[in-house]
């Protein structure tokens, strides 16, 4: 495999093309605020020895305002019977309200929630995001109000410095956001469960994951604790980390029967009375998991006043059940200022402003710096362009995860023709970017930002029956922006998603490579790893005879980077019927083009549902 041959007879979506047409910096403003950031964490079981709790409010040089949108929320006065943690019962009202120490007691406190940041580099296109704008609109609501900051999860994976850092470049860029706990989201797990607590303990705060522990030793789950009470302005505020079932199935470095899963609902119903003794005046739950599932913590747990949630990237809050739901977008572009009002209620209500990280906002110096140690290694790498594209390539999660794209459709056949397979499937978990890549120019940081994981590729021999079963699976959970639906190539089916779950395909239409589907033929067929595993659903795959696995060396980003460089060679040799497909072991390792090809994959029709005709 280290020199595959490319047939001119490719897949439709690569044989459109045509040639082209004409740190040394000292992180001064990071260690001036140290110190304010460890009074602001000194009760966390990281906090350095010798602090002293301290309402000090942290003093930055003031920055422009940005637009902000401000909702006040609060449950039904029919409500107002319940206590400030929720309890429905009067009598534990009175013993917690007891319990609650007296004197210098706040009437109000800030929280500021963040979610699943990838990328520390600002992006181009408003929100632009990034780590250094970020830390300057967190740090201006920290001279105001003195926030408790929570980040529920995903920040170590996937993203074009992760390729190289394994994660460890968000530990000094989480630190210095002066972040007070987290909970574990999917991605904290990619490099493994040793690296992860690794990489937790040069963290300055605790990780929370109050459901999972480890089967064999019956711990939690990379050391995570189950919850945890910060005293803060005179009032105690109890967390809890809960995650989903669904997402653990989907991990690649430990598998689910190593692991002892006890549902959030009920996790949550235990913890809850050891925070009621200690005598919180605010239980939240912080989660990384779907809508639904904390939807339906909220509906059953009305204990808990508030859910700062996860795994979702689009911002949104709602009230379920009198409990404020919110997440708070990705990637640095959003978070929200939460203001917890304990007065006039015995529930307490909430204010929030949702924070738009723009243009507007000057980057803070010192993350600045961070961020560009990081990226100047590999920057002049990242800008070499690959190629060109002359459409816009399909990358949104809202799109790539609920049907076919032209993005899916060019990686998908560039694997079915560098393997000499019938047929691929790739889940769309493994898209990354979730944009729209605007024509013109493809780079490889563009390349990087869409699949950034290394993710080998197998080759499997697979029969139609065992097709059907994982083209089920890929639909089951639709319209759910979930990461197993396929992008395929040598396929096309349609299917009815009014029908249930794994009996939504249309077998009839199922074509394989033009021909009807023969349930007791066998097919040659590609994916990655992670799938031929049985990850995301696929457990069809388990029982496949391996044709080819990781040890052919072939991984997929490299594979697409290696289909632009073989584009100029298809030009400059179109007189041969084979010619040799260069290969490179990383994708961090390429030569220059000088005439690079464009490309212009479409949405063929290989996907598609009864309602789209």
């Amino acid at each position: 495999y280290l020199a595959t041959k490319f047939d001119k007879t490719t897949p439709s979506s690569l044989s459109s093309f045509s040639t082209p047409r004409s740190s040394g910096e000292e992180l001064s403003s990071v260690e001036e605020t140290a110190c304010v950031l460890q009074k602001r964490r000194c009760l966390g079981p990281r906090a350095p020895m010798g602090c002293t709790v301290s309402k000090s409010r942290v003093v930055v040089s003031s920055i422009r305002e940005q637009q902000q949108s401000m909702t006040s929320i609060a449950p039904p006065a029919t409500q107002s019977s319940a206590s400030s943690v929720g309890l429905q019962d009067s009598q534990e009202a009175e013993r917690v309200s007891s319990s609650t120490p007296k004197g210098d007691v706040a009437d109000s406190l800030t929280i500021v929630h963040f979610n699943d940041v990838y990328e520390v580099q600002e992006r181009e296109k408003e929100p632009v995001g990034g780590a250094a704008r970020f830390k300057t609109a967190v740090d201006n609501v920290a001279r105001k109000q003195n926030p408790l900051v929570v980040f529920s999860g995903d920040c170590l994976n996937p993203s074009a410095l992760s390729v190289a850092t394994e994660g460890k470049h968000m530990v000094p860029v989480l630190n210095s956001l002066g972040v007070h706990l987290a909970t574990y989201g999917n991605h904290e797990f990619d490099f493994g469960v040793e690296h992860l607590v690794e990489i937790a303990n040069q963290t300055e705060f605790p990780w929370l994951m109050g459901n999972v522990r480890d089967r064999q030793t019956g711990r939690l789950l990379a050391e995570g604790q189950e919850s945890h009470v910060l005293d803060w302005d005179g009032r105690k505020i109890g967390f809890i980390g809960l995650v989903e079932k669904e997402w653990l199935e989907t991990l690649a470095t430990i598998e689910l029967e190593e692991l002892e899963f006890t549902d959030y609902v009920e996790c949550a119903r235990q913890l809850l009375p050891s925070l009621q003794d200690q005598g919180c005046d605010l239980v939240v739950a912080v989660t990384h998991m779907r809508w639904h599932n904390d939807r339906r913590l909220a509906r059953e747990v009305p204990e808990i006043d508030l859910i700062l949630g996860g795994h979702d990237h689009d911002y949104q809050r709602e009230m379920v059940n009198n409990t404020l739901v919110i997440k708070s977008g990705s990637d640095f572009r959003d978070f929200s200022q939460i203001t917890v009002n304990f007065s006039n209620s015995r529930r307490p209500t909430f204010d929030v402003i949702r924070h738009t990280i723009t243009r507007g906002i000057p980057p803070d110096p010192g993350m600045a710096a961070l961020v560009a140690n990081y990226c100047d290694s590999t920057e002049d790498i990242m800008k070499e362009p690959i190629g060109s594209i002359e459409c816009a390539l399909e990358g949104r999660f809202s799109r790539i995860r609920t049907g076919e794209t032209n993005l899916g459709n060019l990686v998908t056949d560039i694997m079915r023709s560098s393997t000499r397979s019938e047929i691929a499937l790739l889940n769309s978990g493994t898209f990354r970017s979730d944009a729209l890549h605007e024509a013109g120019v493809f780079r490889v940081k563009d390349l990087m930002t869409i699949l950034p994981l290394v993710d080998p590729l197998w080759k499997l021999e697979v029969s139609g029956e065992q097709l059907l079963l994982a083209l089920e699976n890929g639909v089951s959970q639709y319209p759910r922006l979930e990461g197993r639906f396929p992008q395929v190539s040598g396929v096309s089916f349609t299917f009815d998603p009014s029908r249930p779950s794994f009996n939504r395909v249309c077998e009839k239409t199922v074509l394989i490579n033009e021909e009807p589907l023969e349930r007791e033929r066998t097919y040659t067929l590609c994916t990655k790893e992670y799938i031929a595993r049985g990850k995301d659903g696929y457990s069809v795959f388990k029982s496949a005879k391996i044709l080819m696995d990781h040890e052919a060396g072939i991984i997929l980003n490299s594979e697409v980077r290696n289909f632009f460089q073989s584009c100029r060679q298809l030009i400059q040799q179109n007189h041969h019927h084979h010619h040799f497909l260069p290969r490179v072991t990383s994708p961090f390792r390429i030569s220059s083009i000088s005439s690079r090809p464009r490309i212009h994959p479409q949405v063929e029709g290989r996907i598609t549902h009864t309602s789209s005709g």
